[in-house]
């Protein structure tokens, strides 16, 4: 079996569906995981516990790149609280370089807003009908609000087709992944 990351449409009964209406740029990546028990947020702080070198990389030059400009720093997709539970997280709380906004056990949407863009990214899980595998699709959702939102999305959208499937593998090499 070929379990890479691939290109996908939005899941129809995803809640972020419902934000693609005028987005500037959209896209989802889905891959298989065998980890059926973990919830879409338990998937991804798995993925995110194993960024890429790399992608971290490219955050800290991000950070001091658009600290030019005023915007604010992100800190690295890797940063978490390596001692907090997926269970202990709610709505407002950061994991990683995102913001959780909604939460249930088949789909959290995370993200960041400021008055130039709001980025939402969508973890959502459903089980496949043999039942013991799960499709996790991430949908991006990017609304820009002016030009410096524009401006900032010109590097970010071909770096974004790169980063989401490298984020996104963690997921499917962990066979029956168990978070602590």
């Amino acid at each position: 079996m070929n379990n890479l990351p691939r290109e996908t449409g939005v899941p129809a009964n995803s809640r972020i569906a419902a934000l693609l209406p005028g987005s500037y740029f959209h896209d989802a990546w889905c891959i298989e995981s065998s980890a059926v028990h973990l919830s879409a947020l338990e998937h991804f702080i798995m993925a995110a516990r194993s960024t890429p070198r790399w992608v971290d990389a490219c955050m800290v030059l991000r950070n001091r790149t658009v600290a030019l400009v005023g915007l604010k720093n992100l800190g690295r997709m890797s940063a978490l609280q390596h001692s907090k539970a997926a269970s202990d997280y709610r709505p407002g709380d950061r994991v990683g370089i995102f913001t959780i906004f909604e939460s249930t056990f088949d789909e959290v949407l995370l993200g960041d807003h400021d008055k130039h863009l709001k980025v939402v990214l969508s973890i959502h899980r459903y089980v496949l009908p043999a039942g013991n595998r799960v499709m996790v699709t991430v949908t991006t959702v990017v609304h820009v609000h002016n030009a410096l939102g524009r401006l900032y999305m010109l590097p970010v959208k071909p770096m974004h087709r790169l980063i989401a499937p490298s984020v996104l593998r963690a997921i499917g090499k962990a066979p029956n992944a168990v978070l602590t």
